[in-house]
């Protein structure tokens, strides 16, 4: 107990004399030993690197997690250094809840189907995050870590170490100039010179050694810019595989949807008809190529059966229709058509719904629903 005392009490003096020599230092009443030009650069340089990394640190796992909870939660581990547990991505998490609804809807049904294609491409693309994150952590988030709580901790020690030697030094410098001035005034040559001297000489060799080491340290900043360039050029790599594979699964999502032309349907009853099956309209993306044309095996039949001049449109029903791509007709009983015109369009009992009746002035014909978009 008296030891703590003890020490305490060394602690406050010198702390207390530490704040005089600070106040002092700035009011000008205290000399004070500079750094060399290099030195000051060096730590210059390093403030610098150390604010910016962690700016950087701080940013990328903002980007990486935006939860605030789930960092949290992440930090957590790391202290207690436990293994993070694997978390379910969000687009995973829609890909599980769109392959649920499927069952629920019918998986026979195209809303169904569509879900179920839908949501295994989210899932492919939850993986694709997570592999990309752990990745960009262990690669990226890490070496800076490792430097921001390592490496900078040590510079910080020692520069710390430096600064009380250099306030040591500095001590010793007044100490010895009082000394001189008590010995020019007795004319006498005084003993506490010589240990004044002596003090001043310890505390210079210790002041150069710490500068040194602190040096050191400091110029190996240098070798830390150039592992976080590599470090930087893994995480873009990273970056650039992740959105490349996102964009193939996009891209074969795209053409297994195109192989469902009847996915989106509008019943017949509420555009008036009475009669018939469902008419459908396009809903495209932006650039997509035109669907392929419709099969329609009862083509031969209608032509027998369905004389297309003789075809007269319903009191009510009809609708206009924009035309989304051009399309040539394979035969004289359908209609040509040319991308963005407009068209009339109904339908008639017995008629495949895959089509419908298109009149253009006094031409008419039949024309494939994929190719329109239906206007109210």
């Amino acid at each position: 107990m008296d030891f703590n005392v003890k020490k305490l009490a060394s602690d406050a003096g010198v702390f207390f004399t530490r704040a005089v020599q600070y106040t002092e230092e700035k009011l000008g009443q205290a000399e004070k030993t500079e750094l060399d030009a290099h030195l000051e650069n060096l730590i210059a340089r390093a403030d610098c690197t150390k604010n910016w990394t962690e700016k950087i640190f701080r940013q990328t796992e903002v980007l990486l997690q935006p939860n605030p909870s789930a960092r949290i939660e992440e930090f957590f581990y790391e202290k207690l250094d436990r293994k993070i547990p694997s978390r379910t991505t969000n687009a995973e998490l829609l890909g599980q809840h769109m392959q649920d609804a499927a069952k629920e809807f019918g998986p026979g049904t195209p809303y169904g189907s569509t879900l179920i294609t839908v949501g295994e491409f989210q899932r492919r693309l939850g993986g694709a995050e997570r592999e990309f994150l752990q990745m960009s952590a262990i690669n990226f988030l890490t070496p800076l870590r490792n430097f921001l709580e390592g490496d900078w901790k040590t510079i910080s020690k020692e520069r710390r170490l430096l600064e009380n030697r250099r306030l040591d030094l500095d001590i010793c410098k007044a100490r010895l100039k009082k000394a001189k001035l008590a010995e020019a005034k007795s004319a006498l040559w005084s003993e506490e010179v010589d240990k004044a001297e002596h003090e001043l000489r310890v505390a210079q060799t210790e002041f150069d050694r710490q500068a040194e080491v602190t040096r050191l340290l400091l110029e190996g900043i240098s070798s830390t810019h150039v592992n976080h360039l590599r470090c930087l050029h893994e995480f873009v790599e990273a970056q650039a595989a992740y959105y490349a594979q996102c964009h193939k699964h996009m891209q074969d999502l795209q053409k297994e949807l195109s192989r469902f032309p009847n996915s989106f349907a509008v019943n017949a009853s509420t555009s008036g008809v009475s009669a018939g099956p469902s008419h459908l309209s396009s809903a495209t993306l932006p650039e997509a190529s035109p669907p392929s044309h419709p099969s329609n095996p009862s083509n031969a039949l209608e032509s027998s059966t369905l004389k297309i001049e003789e075809v007269k449109p319903p009191a009510t029903g009809t609708r206009k229709a924009k035309v989304l791509y051009d399309y040539d007709a394979a035969d004289t009983s359908e209609l040509s058509l040319l991308a963005d015109e407009l068209i009339t369009v109904y339908t008639v009992p017995g008629m495949d719904p895959d089509w419908l009746i298109g009149e253009r002035g006094n031409q008419k014909g039949k024309v494939p629903v994929t190719y329109l978009e239906l206007l109210s």
